[in-house]
C-alpha cells in the first residue's frame, strides 16, 4: 500500500493564515508604539513638585478673591462670539483674563482678554470660535499689584451664562494658620 505524496508545508492554507495573523499582530503593535511616541500626552506633568507648589500660589490668589468678595457673571453670545463679564466686589482691574480650559484637549483651550466697557464692572472680549461643554473656567484679575483668581468647573452653553465665585474653594478643606 502506497500513500499519496505529502505536499510541502508552504502549499497548505493553514500555515499561511497563522503566519498572517502573527505578522498583522506585530505590524499593528509597532504602529501603536509609533503613535504613542509621536503623540505624547500633553496633560502629563514631569515636575510634580513644582506643580504642587503652584497649587499653594493658586490658593493664595483665590483667597485674595474671597477677601475682595469678587464674584462674576459670565455671558457668552453665540452669534457674535462676544464674552461679557459683570464683576462684583472690591476690585476694579484695568483688564481681566478669561481662560476656558478643556479637561482633556489642550488644543480646545481658549484665552480671552477682557477690557472695561462703559458700565462700571462690565468687561467685554471676543472668542475666536464657539465654546461649549464642560470646561475649567479661570478668571484672572489684579488689585493693588496682587493677582486674584476665580476658578470653577462649569458647563458652558452657547447663549448661556455662568456664575463664578459662588462655590466654596475646592482643595482648601484644611484651615490655614
Amino acid at each position: 500500500m502506497q500513500s499519496a505524496p505529502v505536499a510541502p508545508w508552504y502549499k497548505h492554507l493553514w500555515p499561511w493564515i497563522i503566519i498572517g495573523m502573527l505578522a498583522t499582530s506585530v505590524f499593528l503593535s509597532l504602529m501603536m508604539v509609533r503613535i504613542a511616541v509621536d503623540n505624547q500626552d500633553s496633560l502629563v506633568n514631569d515636575n510634580y513638585y513644582e506643580a504642587g507648589k503652584g497649587i499653594n500660589r493658586s490658593l493664595d490668589r483665590e483667597h485674595l478673591a474671597q477677601e475682595l468678595q469678587v464674584k462674576a457673571q459670565v455671558r457668552f453670545d453665540k452669534l457674535t462670539g462676544e464674552v461679557e463679564v459683570l464683576l462684583q466686589g472690591k476690585s476694579t482691574p484695568a483688564q481681566l483674563t478669561l481662560n476656558l480650559i478643556s479637561p482633556t484637549l489642550e488644543s480646545q483651550d481658549r484665552h480671552v482678554t477682557l477690557l472695561p466697557a462703559l458700565q462700571p464692572g462690565r468687561y467685554t472680549g471676543r472668542l475666536d470660535s464657539l465654546v461649549e461643554g464642560r470646561r475649567f473656567v479661570e478668571l484672572l484679575g489684579e488689585q493693588d499689584g496682587h493677582a486674584w483668581r476665580l476658578f470653577e468647573e462649569e458647563k458652558i452653553v452657547p447663549d448661556g451664562q455662568i456664575l463664578l465665585g459662588d462655590e466654596p474653594l475646592k482643595g482648601d478643606e484644611v484651615q490655614r494658620p
